[in-house]
C-alpha cells in the first residue's frame, strides 16, 4: 500500500449553500488537475451543467454554477492510502469533521453523496446528525450501471434543481 495522501482541496461552500455534495476522495487525475471531479471522463460537471444550463468551460464557471445552484462540494475523507482512484482501493482513511462543518455552515439543509463509500462513511461517523441526506449515483464513467441520461434524472430529482 502506498503512503497516506492528504486531501488537497478546501471545501467549496457559500453563505447560502443549501446542499453539500460529499464525495469520497479526489481521483488521481483530479488531484493532478487541481480541482474536484476533474478527470476528463468524470460526468459530474456535465450532469450539473445539463440540469442548470450553466456553462462549465473553466474552474470559475464551475464555482459560479455551484454558487448559483446553492451547492457546496467536499469529500468525506481527509487522508487515506490507495493504489488507484477506485474507492475500493482506499485504506486507512481518516474522515473530515463533517459535524463541525455543518455547525459552522448553518444554511446547509441536505447532504448528498456521490457514491456508496461517502454515504457509508458518513453513516458510520455522523449518522446521529439530524440532517436530510440523499444518494446520487457515482458520476464516474466507470460506474456504467446507469447511463449519463439516467444519472442526470437522478441528480435533478435528488438535488431538486
Amino acid at each position: 500500500m502506498s503512503e497516506a495522501i492528504r486531501h488537497p482541496f478546501s471545501p467549496i461552500v457559500f453563505k447560502d449553500t443549501k446542499t453539500l455534495i460529499l464525495g469520497s476522495f479526489p481521483s488521481v487525475k483530479s488531484i493532478e488537475n487541481n480541482f474536484y471531479y476533474n478527470h476528463p471522463q468524470n460526468q459530474f460537471w456535465k450532469i450539473l451543467s445539463s440540469i442548470t444550463s450553466y456553462p462549465i468551460n473553466n474552474r470559475d464557471q464551475k464555482i459560479w454554477l455551484l454558487k448559483e445552484a446553492k451547492l457546496g462540494l467536499w469529500d468525506m475523507i481527509s487522508s487515506c492510502s490507495r493504489e488507484n482512484s477506485a474507492d475500493s482501493s482506499i485504506e486507512d482513511e481518516e474522515v473530515n469533521d463533517i459535524a463541525s462543518f455543518i455547525e459552522k455552515n448553518t444554511s446547509i439543509e441536505t447532504i448528498a453523496f456521490t457514491g456508496r463509500k461517502s454515504q457509508t462513511l458518513f453513516e458510520l461517523n455522523f449518522g446521529y446528525l439530524d440532517i436530510n441526506t440523499c444518494y446520487l449515483p457515482s458520476p464516474s464513467s466507470a460506474y456504467a450501471k446507469l447511463s449519463l441520461e439516467q444519472k442526470i434524472i437522478a441528480y435533478k430529482k435528488n438535488l431538486k434543481l
